[in-house]
């Protein structure tokens, strides 16, 4: 990054937190004054948090959520309840709401143009069939047959492959991601970019600005479209204390042409490919490549985000692909994406229906190992069942304070026979599932309150396809490569059990 952007982007930065820091002030200057307005805003505060409690034990939201707003009421009495109000009651939260409701309302039927395979999926997956019929008849996400699949096992293979696609473009270039940021790949990427532009394709970049937000300039977007690249940020980030701050697109999309699409974990970035050592480590990740009517159902996820941000009418239909893939690949896929404002945890519920379908063994990797009592009880009551349990969780961390958190569920997960790896040459960002060699997903979403909660995510599930066998041989490949946690080194200090336990209280936060 040259001088003036680094120059502009660190502006903006201290401009942001300097406005975050006024607001605060502001706050605590209402619990130190001693004038008669302090006392008096000092008494409507604290009646407003008790009837905020009242309000938030009555809601119907995740337990873990409840509790942690109570506690922090508890701790900050004078302004906690006017937080949580500032944080849920606001029309920007209520206006992106009805904005993707009436998207998803108008595009729905769109996504069905390749024809789904509901009936013979339901035919030939007789033991997923809830998982099926959940996420299409309710979610609205159709099962596929006549798509290929294939397993990215690292960062590097996601970017060879997905270079080699965008090369063969021919209409339209479609990319979604959490973070972008200057170095090899985001630049080797870019230079195709520009070239398929030239030549007319259509290229369009979505970035969440938060996760960008020390990696690219606050022009970015318009200096993209020097290049006739059109791009549009989400969520730009806002010195304001906002609900709509904390919901950030997480999801990693690359759709070309509408019958070739990449999702996983990798971001655009160089620590993803080890191009740098971010960690003190090596970085594993994952992604997968489908081709074939499959793709149809990321090329809409694109297309739903990018008219909620541009607020511009989309014509999808007039992306939906001339050509069509000849494959013999056997088996299904079925696409998904997960929102944080419909109150449907897609994400959760396809972990939860592939653990509690398990039969024989159950694989998942994860950088963060944060979860609610209902994971929980799941994977334990899998391995207590029989099920051969193994859980990849990263060695090397990216935030202690994450990581200690972790580390507070391996206990009570050994005990029950969950198996718990800790990858010994870094760091992992792979988020993926597989289950008995029929069922796997590959996605975006981590298993922590953010990710299933708070973003925004997607991910595929793949019954069957040739990709299933190849999670399986990256996990099998990945067990030798880690330590396998023993019960005794479980045991820790009394201060560290006591900071381990009031994270997990804290948890949803995270």
């Amino acid at each position: 990054m040259n001088s003036y952007k680094f120059r502009s982007l660190l502006r903006r930065r201290i401009f942001i937190i300097f406005l975050i820091i006024i607001q605060f002030v502001f706050l605590m200057y209402t619990m130190v004054s001693t004038s008669r307005t302090s006392t008096l805003l000092t008494t409507v505060m604290i009646v407003m948090s008790v009837l905020v409690t009242l309000y938030i034990l009555s809601k119907k939201d995740k337990g873990g959520y409840k509790l942690t707003w109570v506690i922090m009421i508890l701790i900050f009495p004078l302004f906690g309840g006017l937080f949580y109000l500032i944080f849920h009651l606001q029309t920007t939260q209520k206006s992106m709401i009805k904005g993707i409701e009436t998207i998803e309302n108008k595009s729905r039927s769109i996504l069905y143009l390749p024809k789904d395979s509901y009936k013979e999926a339901l035919g030939e997956l007789s033991d997923y069939s809830h998982q099926i019929t959940y996420l299409q008849k309710f979610a609205g996400f159709p099962i596929y047959n006549g798509t290929e699949t294939k397993y990215l096992f690292s960062g590097e293979e996601k970017f060879e492959f997905l270079c080699q696609e965008l090369k063969k473009a021919k209409n339209y270039i479609f990319l979604e991601y959490f973070i972008i940021s200057e170095g090899k790949m985001w630049n080797t990427i870019l230079d195709i970019l520009k070239s398929k532009a030239k030549e007319g394709v259509i290229v369009r970049i979505i970035y969440d600005d938060m996760g960008c937000f020390l990696k690219l300039p606050k022009n970015y977007a318009a200096y993209l479209k020097t290049f006739s690249i059109e791009c549009i940020v989400f969520n730009p980030f806002r010195p304001v204390i906002s609900t709509i701050q904390n919901n950030r697109d997480h999801r990693k999309i690359a759709v070309i042409d509408g019958i070739v699409a990449f999702t996983g974990g990798v971001n655009l970035a160089d620590e993803y490919i080890n191009e740098i050592d971010k960690y003190g480590g090596h970085w594993k990740d994952s992604a997968v490549m489908i081709k074939g009517k499959g793709a149809w159902s990321f090329t809409v996820m694109f297309l739903q985000m990018w008219e909620l941000i541009s607020k511009q009418k989309e014509r999808y239909r007039d992306f939906f692909p001339n050509e069509a893939v000849k494959t013999d690949e056997k088996g299904f896929v079925q696409p998904y994406t997960d929102s944080p404002v419909d109150k449907e945890n897609v994400g959760e519920h396809v972990y939860l229906k592939i653990i509690n379908n398990a039969k024989k063994y159950l694989y998942i990797s994860t950088p963060y190992l944060i979860i609610d009592d209902s994971i929980v009880s799941a994977l334990c009551l899998a391995a207590k069942s029989g099920v051969d349990v193994r859980i990849i969780t990263p060695f090397k961390a990216d935030k202690w304070i994450v990581h200690v958190t972790t580390r507070s569920y391996y206990r009570e997960l050994i005990k029950a026979g969950v198996k718990i790896y800790e990858y010994s040459k870094g760091f992992v960002h792979s988020k993926t599932f597989v289950s008995d060699d029929r069922v796997a997903t590959v996605g975006t979403a981590n298993l922590d309150y953010r990710s299933l909660y708070l973003n925004f995510e997607c991910g595929v599930v793949m019954y069957e396809t040739s990709a299933v066998a190849e999670v399986k041989k990256d996990f099998e490949n990945t067990f030798g490569l880690c330590h396998l946690v023993e019960l005794k080194e479980c045991k820790r200090s009394f201060f560290i059990r006591l900071l381990q336990d009031i994270m997990r209280i804290f948890a949803p936060l995270m």
